[in-house]
């Protein structure tokens, strides 16, 4: 009897999860273009050539990751797979250090890359993305890339227009949360 109740709810939640699956991500060349173009106006020094490859290399490497990750589910939901085994690799985490390693690997001139995160709060849980700025530019001056949130297709912004997540350096995160000047 405790197999079939199991059952019967088991069914329940797939049905009512299936409205929640996501399709693979795709981005156009639009898409592409308008990264790039926010990137290029991240300095009058950076590359354009640069700013077009970090755009395209953002986008397609987001969706590849989606792929090798099987994500399928949004991302509150691929989290919980995760916690429980049933998928390896999709946290914020795992997609802020792809995704920094990734365009690290280019060796850009003009472009640097970061790690931001955003602290728990009582009614969010901590938070990893990757940022791109102009060289040496302060971090707040950066655009946010994060294909975490939409279950790899990339959202970026600027950091100070991305209000639903406060972002921090993620040295200084780290600090307060070790020491317990963050309390959750």
């Amino acid at each position: 009897m405790t197999r079939l109740i199991f059952a019967l709810w088991a069914s329940f939640a797939a049905i009512a999860l299936a409205g929640c699956a996501t399709t693979q991500p795709t981005a156009s060349q639009n898409d592409i273009t308008n990264l790039a173009q926010a990137i290029q106006n991240l300095g009058p020094n950076v590359d354009p050539v640069e700013a077009r490859q970090a755009a395209t290399i953002a986008y397609t490497y987001s969706q590849q990751l989606a792929l090798d990750w099987d994500v399928t589910d949004p991302a509150i939901i691929h989290n919980a797979k995760i916690i429980n085994g049933f998928r390896e690799k999709g946290l914020c985490n795992d997609w802020a250090q792809a995704m920094t390693g990734r365009l690290r690997q280019e060796n850009f001139r003009t472009l640097d890359m970061h790690w931001a995160t955003s602290p728990p709060t009582p009614f969010r849980i901590i938070h990893h993305s990757a940022l791109i700025s102009a060289k040496e530019d302060s971090m707040y001056d950066e655009l946010i890339l994060d294909p975490w949130r939409n279950s790899g297709t990339l959202f970026w912004a600027p950091v100070r227009e991305d209000t639903r997540y406060n972002w921090r350096p993620r040295s200084e995160v780290r600090e307060q949360l070790l020491s317990g000047a963050l309390p959750y």
